[in-house]
């Protein structure tokens, strides 16, 4: 028998905005508010997108942020 951690949630779907919910790692109680945020694969700052202006990146475009995350790891 294995021990499941009672806080462990499976998702399927991300919450819809509005939804409250909490934070497992620190507790607090917020709203899930109606943007994304993406991240440059390199790293750097996120910025927000509204969920309907997003969208899967091509096959050229999804390579092209891999080679540049590989690149960056043997850059040092």
């Amino acid at each position: 028998m294995t021990d499941r951690n009672p806080n462990a949630v499976e998702h399927t779907a991300s919450p819809g905005v509005g939804a409250v919910m909490v934070d497992r790692r620190n507790g607090k109680v917020g709203v899930v508010g109606p943007y994304v945020q993406l991240r440059p694969p390199r790293g750097g700052r996120e910025w927000d997108v509204p969920p309907e202006d997003v969208r899967p990146p091509t096959t050229a475009e999804e390579l092209s942020a891999k080679v540049a995350v590989a690149n960056r790891r043997w850059a040092r």
